[in-house]
């Protein structure tokens, strides 16, 4: 299947074809023709399988339409679980409705409410935007969804993770029913079945990537670690590979993060850390220099998990072992992106097993043990076999003397901290507008606010 027959508007397949793509991948071929008989989706696909298309050319195509109605509010509401996700999709809409003019923006946070409230003073046709800034717009009367035609959840599995399907219900409470909803996500359990249940009207259902799927042209690897020294001594001499041009480490906390990164530093690597406690500004400075190259080393907690797609690079090490099993999936689908190879190194000690076990239920695999010479661990790791029959979270034996007495299901890490996964909740954090108008003079330029 091409492009072509997708039945895409001309403005729109010529943006495709500027992109250097001529073929949909599975979830697109599936999923865009559906969407534009404006029938409700529920699609299950994995990071770097291209959904993001696979709900923004229906939405552009959409928008070649005039609109259903009057008034100012947004056409097309695209919600995302991150901000980096929200700035991929962004950026999608402006490479893919580049021959169009569609007024868009991400309302986002860490920029004053003027401007976001500017963005919405006029009409705008297409919003992408985190669950919590948008609630506090509807809260303040200063965003319209009376003439929301589509509405996309994005990652809807991490947003719920996330503590936001209250928010999530009240956006969908604020636009009429009559729109079109396309959830998609990743996994797919008993909550996300409710979500949709409350959200989708006699949805048509897309499996496309199993939720055991992993990637292909990504070579997994397991170190076994004693402990914390013994994890920092397996750094050290993985990154002194030449073959690791760009790397993104992933810790298990904030703190933890900025910690990794400051040791790095002081041994002469360009390295940074990537939080949800960093200013957005912060953020994208630091992004920006990943992409440019300036940064070998990316120090991240799973902030940077979705919606952070970096070309070339060549490794994800993780450092802590997610805490969630599809988190695991999402780090790795860092690298190995748009067919290139990649490289995906875990650090496991006896503290992370049950991590390991549920990682590796998951993804259906045992993860391929490596030994350096002269870094080999003291003992084997005894893993938690996939048929024990043990339930995520038991313990696998006892605790190491030393050992920290972690609370269940607290995420392992030097500091003890929690994980950005409780701050991200937080429906009063503060989130930028970036706002973008496509067309022929200045395709994909963003205003400047003042």
């Amino acid at each position: 299947m091409t492009f072509a027959e997708l039945k895409l508007a001309p403005h729109i397949l010529k943006a495709v074809a500027a992109c250097g793509y001529t073929e949909p991948t599975p979830v697109q071929a599936a999923a865009v023709p559906r969407a534009l008989e404006n029938v409700d989706l529920l699609a299950t696909a994995q990071t770097g399988t291209g959904k993001t298309a696979a709900f923004v050319l229906p939405a552009l195509q959409r928008l070649s339409s005039p609109p259903q109605g009057p008034g100012r509010g947004p056409r097309v509401l695209v919600l995302t679980p991150t901000r980096e996700l929200a700035q991929q999709v962004t950026d999608a809409v402006r490479t893919y409705g580049a021959f169009m003019r569609v007024r868009s923006g991400a309302i986002l946070g860490g920029m004053p409410y003027h401007a976001q409230l500017r963005l919405l003073s006029a009409p705008v046709d297409f919003i992408v935007a985190t669950p919590g800034r948008l609630v506090d717009l509807l809260d303040r009367r200063s965003l319209d969804l009376s003439r929301l035609e589509l509405l996309v959840l994005d990652e809807a599995d991490r947003m719920l993770d996330m503590g936001f399907s209250d928010d999530v219900d009240r956006i969908a409470a604020a636009s009429p029913a009559t729109r079109q909803t396309l959830l998609f996500t990743a996994t797919m359990d008993s909550a996300m079945a409710r979500l949709a249940g409350r959200l989708l009207r006699e949805p048509e259902r897309i499996d496309i990537a199993g939720t055991k799927t992993t990637h292909e042209h990504i070579e997994q690897r397991l170190h076994v670690a004693d402990d914390l020294h013994h994890k920092n001594r397996l750094l050290r001499h993985l990154i002194t590979d030449e073959s690791l041009r760009r790397a993104i480490i992933f810790s298990a906390t904030k703190r933890d993060a900025e910690n990794l990164a400051l040791e790095l530093k002081a041994q002469g690597h360009s390295a940074a850390a990537l939080h949800g406690d960093m200013p957005q500004n912060a953020r994208n400075r630091t992004i920006a220099a990943m992409k440019q190259g300036r940064i070998r080393l990316l120090v991240a907690t799973d902030v940077a998990a979705r919606g952070l797609d970096v070309t070339g690079i060549s490794h994800v090490i993780n450092f802590d072992l997610p805490k969630f099993a599809e988190d695991y999936v999402h780090r790795i689908g860092r690298t190995g992106r748009a067919g290139a190879s990649g490289i995906a190194i875990s650090f496991a000690s006896l503290n992370e097993v049950n991590y390991l076990a549920r990682i590796e239920r998951y993804i259906g695999q045992t993860l391929p043990e490596h030994h350096i010479p002269g870094l080999e661990p003291s003992r084997p790791l005894r893993r938690v076999s996939a048929g024990s029959g043990r339930k995520p979270g038991m313990g696998a034996g006892p605790a190491r003397k030393g050992s920290s007495n972690r609370p269940s299901g607290a995420a392992p890490g030097r500091s003890g901290k929690s994980s950005d996964r409780t701050s991200w909740g937080s429906r009063r954090s503060k989130d930028p507008v970036v706002e973008y108008r496509t067309g022929r003079h200045g395709a994909g330029q963003p205003r400047r606010s003042s």
